[in-house]
Parts: structure tokens; C-alpha cells; sequence
């Protein structure tokens, strides 16, 4: 099936290279983010190398009102999501009680409240139409909790668990929901979370091309959860069974 595929945070990272991945099967992309020059490099590399559409709509999901404007101007422009990808988010670094309120809340919003709500509006048309694709992409970090990176670890424990129990209740519609969970990934992200001198990211971080390639076949498989790389399969495992004061502890010690 060829289709649209709606991509935020695609400016860089993970979202960029879903958008390559699209573009290379066909699909047109609805490039989303805050940095449109870089949207706009981006849409004219995958329409020159692939032919096909690539729209570039900027804007900050921080803002409350974004999910429901974006889903204004993509129905304005005419256009049909058939795979919506809820890659944009960001981490922040510090104990709790110290980190500005405002980054927190935005966080919440970015993370949690967009994927939510961009969800919400566009998958009852999948289901109308008894086809499409939804990618969240949560992380290993919502597993367990996370000191010195308590919200972040919090909000991606809810997409996690949110996409799960979406896949669940869309079965037999022909609408798929896929959580991705990839661990430290060499992405802009730790620069502005902070934390790229902490232990989790010195202990290396996978290729962000390998992990949306593999997110991205999980996707079009149908697949509900794919977590990437065997340490990091197995450290999941570990988690079940592990005391939580152990589990509280190494995750401290790695994002201190």
C-alpha cells in the first residue's frame, strides 16, 4: 500500500530517517518539526532521490494548540494520513526539584499529550477507511523508573504502555499501533537532554539508522512492541525480576 506517512520530529535523528525510509518505499511524507530549514533540505532531498510528495509543516508541539492545527492544515491541503509516526520528544537531565518546572511540563506536553491527542484525531479515519499504521516511539527507559530523569522516563513508560493497549483494541481493524523501544541511540537527543557524559551513553549508543529500519519493518509488519538489540532485550528481562531498589539504583547511577 502506498500512502502518506505523517512524521514529527523529523528534522533530525530517528525522524529523519523514517522519512527516508518512507520515501524510499514510495510514500509521500508530511515532514513535522520547529526547524523548517531543515524540513525544507529534507523535502527536497527525498523528492529529488525518490519522486515523491514530502509537505513540510513547522511548528512546536510544546504549544497546546499544535496537534489539533496540524491536523487542521493536513485536511486543508487535502491530504490523508495512512501512517502516523509519533517520534518527537525530548529528555531533560537533573534531580527533580531542581530542573526548571516549565521544561518538565513541556516534556509531558511533547512527549505524552501531542502523541495522545495527534492519535486521537487521526486514527478514527484509519479505522473509516480499515487501513493504517501508527509507529510510537516509546523507549526502554519506560520499563523502569528513572532517577535524575524522572519525567522523561515517566512519559515514555505511558507510550509504552498507551501504543500496547491501542494495538490491542485496534485488532481485526486493519489498523496497526507499533511501539518502538530502543535504548541509547546516537541521536541529537543526549546533547539536549544533557546527559551525554553519563554513564548510559558512554556505554555506547546504537546507530539511529538501524534502529528506525527496524522500528520501521516492526511497523509494517504490524508488530505491537519491538525493542532493539539483544542487551537490550535482555536488560528488560532483567528488569522483571530484579528488586526495584537495585533497578532505582543503576538507573541513578547511569543518568547521574
Amino acid at each position: 500500500m502506498k500512502g502518506t506517512a505523517l512524521i514529527t520530529g523529523a528534522s533530525a535523528g530517528l525522524g529523519r530517517d523514517f522519512a527516508r525510509l518512507f520515501a524510499a518505499d514510495g510514500h509521500d511524507v508530511i515532514l513535522v518539526a520547529r526547524r523548517r530549514d531543515r524540513l525544507e533540505a529534507l523535502a527536497r532531498e527525498l523528492a529529488a532521490a525518490h519522486g515523491v510528495r514530502a509537505t513540510v509543516i513547522d511548528l512546536d508541539l510544546a504549544d497546546p494548540a499544535a496537534p489539533r492545527r496540524l491536523v487542521d492544515d493536513v485536511r486543508r491541503r487535502g491530504l490523508e494520513v495512512d501512517f502516523l509516526v509519533n517520534n518527537a520528544g525530548f529528555g531533560g537531565t537533573g534531580a527533580f526539584a531542581d530542573v526548571p518546572l516549565e521544561r518538565e511540563m513541556g516534556m509531558i506536553q511533547v512527549n505524552v499529550t501531542a502523541l495522545v491527542e495527534l492519535t486521537r484525531l487521526l486514527v478514527p479515519d484509519m479505522k473509516a477507511r480499515r487501513r493504517g499504521r501508527i509507529l510510537n516511539v516509546g523507549s526502554t527507559a519506560g520499563f523502569q523508573p528513572g532517577p535524575f530523569m524522572a519525567t522523561y522516563y515517566a512519559s515514555k513508560a505511558f507510550v509504552n504502555a498507551f501504543t500496547e493497549a491501542l494495538a490491542y483494541e485496534l485488532e481485526g481493524s486493519g489498523v496497526t499501533a507499533t511501539v518502538s523501544c530502543p535504548g541509547a541511540t546516537a541521536t541529537e537527543f543526549a546533547g539536549h537532554a544533557g546527559n551525554a557524559d553519563t554513564l548510559l551513553f558512554k556505554l555506547g549508543a546504537a546507530d539511529s539508522a538501524g534502529v528506525a529500519r527496524e522500528a520501521y519493518r516492526a511497523m509494517t509488519a504490524g508488530r505491537r512492541l519491538v525493542i532493539h538489540g539483544v542487551t537490550n532485550k535482555l536488560g528488560v528481562q532483567a528488569l522483571r525480576i530484579s528488586p526495584r531498589s537495585v533497578v532505582l539504583a543503576l538507573a541513578a547511577r547511569l543518568n547521574r
